[in-house]
């Protein structure tokens, strides 16, 4: 019985995402882009620490009305890719129909790609970039590029969810997870202190948030190249 509690318990735990994910979007629709920010680096952390939970107390048997893969992935795709999405449209980083490109390039893609059967590799690794497009939003409102830099990102990132680049994850990509986890929890402290400094922070936040966000990005390609792994 303490089992079964417990089991659907890392469920209710997951679900908090989805609040998060409300309160992420209110703060978006009243332009406070850094609350919203904020409340992303909150559903970020859910959903980091709800899988090691999950795989810790066997919630596919323990508690398999409900399914924590779909639950997870409705709301990744919600603060991954929904709400950072809105925030480039709405905010003026992209004026014009480079917003409207970016928003719907974003969109289409990732519903296909959180769709697709080949997301995760055999080292549960991803195949493609993983729509964390939260990360990226972190970054653009942190060193506001020119709007021109900030389109290419958007379609060359959409156009390597569809190849077979590897693409690590901090917690369940067992080679440099040493480094990498630290590197993603260092990123996570990054992001917090630039959106809670309502993204005035200081230039080496800025530069250490863009030397992690590349490490995240470029270590399972690394990885396939240094060792020929094929996904």
């Amino acid at each position: 019985m303490m089992e079964t509690f417990r089991a659907y318990s890392v469920h209710m735990f997951t679900a908090t995402g989805v609040v998060f994910s409300m309160l992420a979007m209110l703060a978006a629709v009243d332009e406070k882009w850094s609350l919203m920010f904020l409340w992303l680096v909150v559903a970020f952390i859910v959903d980091g620490i709800d899988g090691p939970m999950a795989r810790k107390y066997d919630v596919k048997t323990k508690a398999p009305i409900i399914d924590g893969v779909l639950l997870d992935l409705i709301i990744d795709f919600l603060t991954y890719v929904f709400i950072p999405a809105f925030a480039l449209f709405n905010s003026g980083l992209l004026p014009g129909w480079t917003g409207w490109m970016a928003i719907i390039v974003i969109t289409f893609a990732s519903v296909l790609y959180f769709a697709d059967t080949r997301m995760k590799t055999s080292d549960n690794s991803f195949s493609g970039f993983p729509g964390c497009w939260n990360m990226l939003a972190v970054v653009i409102f942190a060193t506001r590029p020119d709007f021109w830099l900030i389109l290419a990102l958007v379609v060359v990132l959409s156009v390597t969810m569809f190849l077979r680049i590897k693409f690590v994850h901090p917690v369940r990509t067992q080679r440099w997870r040493a480094i990498t986890l630290p590197v993603a929890l260092i990123w996570v402290a990054l992001a917090t202190a630039a959106a809670w400094a309502d993204f005035a922070q200081p230039q080496w936040v800025t530069t250490a948030l863009i030397v992690t966000s590349l490490y995240l990005l470029g270590a399972g390609a690394v990885q396939q190249v240094l060792f020929r792994e094929k996904l």
